[in-house]
């Protein structure tokens, strides 16, 4: 049975601790988990939690408690990582357009780490040799997606070293001696095709001839989630069976042991997250029935920005009858969630939830407008415990210097 939160959940914490409020629900990130773990059960697979769909520390020590490790795309991940207690050889550092500085302190920390530019691979080489393996992540020219701007393995992406570099990469490998012991591929999120998982795994066969050291094959994350009614996520345990076959058939060609590697966020929390809102004010525009909440996109970017959909239910009102509201915000902005969405009648007071919250929400959150962002809340064996505080008017000052 699915580890999903009752409508009176959501009322008792909204009552609890205000809106809006994120909250996550500790089991469904569990169920995910177990859900990798069985379908790759044959293969040597490891999982990499991509902390940057969720940072709060709670949410780290709980994947920790799973027994997954994590990616990072920042040095301030890694010393979160490393906060909540995961050891460096379980924190895999991959980040882009960075200083090389941010690498070497990565390398002071003793975490895995992908390069994926061919001046900071160069400056590595020069810098440790063979003295400390490093991986390579590749843009392999693949689109995929569920948005280009969340598609990272096209020819015009800024992510990756072109894999038609690979004569210089080769060239830097050999002139400095360099220990790659990783190639990582990452074609975007929201992937429901398992072909494109296969794509990538068949650029790894061309490529692991060229790297006899290599033996971990990073596929990155993306699988799709269903955001939708009625939609379907990726084929996880498809994607495991095939995976299983092209490990083996490597291991057998290379007489080497390989490894996949992937690093799934959203797949993990996004599911185990609700957004729970209040309807400020009704309006009515022509056929248009606005029902304006007490957020925005400094709360909720991801509708705005990447045109993403979220289901959206009246909770305060589950029986009324259905009519179409276009849901904005509080925002001095065009921030539209929904147009012309089929709700439960929605009355002034109502609480509105945002399911499929738990990734990139409060994460790509902000204080546009001055406005504080939300609290959020963790449900773990049928207890809550607040595990983000709201902001307050402090601290929108706390950083600031007067200087006048």
């Amino acid at each position: 049975m699915s580890a999903t939160l009752t409508e009176e959940q959501l009322r008792t914490i909204a009552a609890q601790y205000g809106t809006p409020v994120y909250v996550y629900h500790a089991e469904k990130i569990t169920e995910q988990y177990t859900l990798l773990q069985n379908a790759f059960r044959k293969s040597h697979t490891r999982f990499f939690y991509a902390s940057k769909a969720l940072t709060n520390i709670n949410i780290l020590r709980h994947i920790l408690s799973l027994g997954c490790d994590i990616d990072c795309s920042s040095i301030n991940e890694v010393k979160l990582a490393l906060h909540a207690g995961f050891e460096k050889d379980n924190i895999l550092y991959t980040s882009n357009g960075i200083a090389f500085s941010e690498i070497e302190e990565a390398v002071a920390l003793g975490v895995k780490i992908n390069i994926d530019s061919l001046s900071n691979l160069e400056k590595f080489g020069k810098k440790y040799g063979h003295s400390y393996p490093v991986g390579i992540r590749l843009r392999p020219n693949i689109m995929a997606g569920g948005n280009l701007k969340i598609s990272t393995g096209h020819e015009k992406s800024k992510f990756g070293i072109p894999i038609e570099q690979l004569d210089t990469i080769l060239a830097l490998v050999k002139e400095n001696d360099l220990f790659i012991h990783a190639l990582h591929i990452h074609t975007g999120s929201e992937i429901k095709d398992v072909s494109v998982f296969m794509k990538v795994a068949g650029i790894f066969t061309d490529l692991v001839p060229h790297f006899p050291e290599v033996r971990f094959l990073d596929l990155g994350g993306g699988f799709k989630v269903p955001y939708k009614e009625g939609e379907s996520g990726t084929d996880i345990p498809l994607l495991g069976q095939k995976v299983a076959e092209i490990i083996d058939q490597l291991s057998a060609t290379h007489q080497r042991s390989f490894e996949a590697w992937f690093e799934p966020g959203k797949f993990l929390v996004s599911e185990c997250g609700y957004f729970i809102t209040e309807v400020n004010v009704l309006k009515q525009s022509g056929q248009t029935h606005f029902a304006g909440v007490n957020s925005g996109f400094n709360h909720l970017i991801r509708p705005m920005f990447y045109d993403a959909y979220h289901r959206i239910q009246n909770i305060s009102n589950p029986e009324g009858p259905l009519r179409p509201y276009t849901i904005v915000g509080n925002i001095c902005e065009t921030d539209t969630f929904a147009t012309d969405r089929e709700l439960n009648e929605v009355r002034e007071g109502d609480l509105l939830v945002f399911y499929n919250a738990g990734a990139y929400g409060f994460e790509m959150g902000s204080n546009y407008n001055s406005r504080f962002k939300p609290a959020q809340v963790l449900v773990s064996k049928d207890q809550t415990w607040l595990i983000g505080k709201r902001d307050s008017f402090e601290d929108l000052l706390r950083n600031q210097v007067l200087v006048l």
